[in-house]
């Protein structure tokens, strides 16, 4: 049996290219829930604003949705980062002084709230039709629009990593082991709880733009909860919550495996295409609970530092004593 190679080069690119997308919305989650304790089941909603707002932005005219601007690839990125940070800081203003069970459920409320506003309202986006024609950078060759969104997930872990290491990212940190005694050493909750939503949120925007570039094509359907939300929370816990170098294995590693039971779903007969669908989900469901049961810090645990005295300066305080 001969076997295509370009076609199953072609196929690795795509799953590369995808997977390397989804690092950079697992990067974002972990700036609000590895870093901060956000919890936010909305990851879908700001998906979608950034995918659509790149739309908008960046195809031609048209009269069946709005915008049509014709704008360089740039600019559609920052709008849709601009866009998606200030419904965050909107939706924060509204949310983040809830408890965390309340905030994932206002999160996952207003998602599906902006998932339904564009699917009803055809005046944004066109409905259920969804968007065409969505054009990629510099040229139609997927292996060079793999390179740029390789450039852009490098560029958005060193930034995170630096903010993780920074002053700011240790009053995160405290914030999310405690509150109270962060509040009691005279930090801003609420400042720094708004900085790391709306942040988080933005670099969610900035994929769900890329995502759209490379699809060429956004509809309301690809932002539903279990491929914008579930499957983004399940890559941060399998990677590492906490660390952003984990984040970006565990989007690796499940991408790969959700795709590989893709083809082992499509080799059913065709009366059981609908129930493979339903098991790929269970099966991921499944492989969460083995990961939290049997390794809950996740494949490359979050790096923390060391706390108390030095040998040297113990020795020093017991010479005092």
């Amino acid at each position: 049996m001969s076997i295509d190679l370009s076609g199953l080069a072609s196929y690795g690119v795509f799953l590369l290219t995808l997977a390397a997308i989804y690092g950079v919305v697992s990067l974002a989650l972990n700036v609000q829930w590895g870093m901060t304790g956000l919890f936010n089941i909305g990851i879908a909603g700001f998906y979608a604003i950034g995918a659509y707002c790149a739309a908008i932005v960046t195809t031609p005219p048209s009269p069946s949705h709005l915008g049509g601007l014709g704008l360089p690839f740039g600019v559609g990125l920052l709008v849709a980062m601009a866009v998606s940070g200030l419904v965050a800081f909107l939706v924060g203003l509204l949310t983040l002084k809830l408890r965390e069970d309340y905030l994932a459920i206002a999160t996952i409320g207003i998602s599906e709230i902006i998932r339904l506003v564009l699917k009803n309202e055809d005046w944004i986006g066109n409905g259920v039709r969804g968007i065409a024609g969505i054009a990629r950078p510099l040229s139609a060759n997927p292996l060079v629009y793999l390179a740029v969104v390789l450039l852009v997930l490098a560029a958005t872990y060193l930034a995170v990593e630096r903010a993780r290491k920074s002053p700011w990212g240790r009053v995160l940190r405290a914030l999310r082991e405690n509150e109270l005694g962060a509040q009691a050493a005279g930090k801003n909750i609420y400042r720094f709880r708004m900085e790391a939503f709306v942040l988080g949120s933005m670099i969610m925007g900035l994929g769900g733009a890329l995502y759209a570039h490379f699809i060429g094509f956004v509809s309301p359907e690809a932002f539903e909860p279990v491929f914008a939300t579930f499957l983004v929370w399940v890559m941060l816990i399998a990677g590492g919550s906490g660390n952003n170098k984990g984040a970006v294995l565990g989007a690796f590693v499940i991408w790969l495996v959700w795709s590989g039971t893709e083809l082992l779903t499509n080799q059913l007969p065709a009366d059981y295409v609908t129930q493979g669908s339903a098991l790929r989900v269970l099966l991921i469901g499944v492989l969460l609970q083995v990961i939290l049961l049997r390794r809950p810090e996740g494949l490359l645990p979050e790096e923390r530092p060391h706390v108390g005295a030095s040998p040297a300066s113990s020795a020093e305080a017991e010479d005092e004593a």
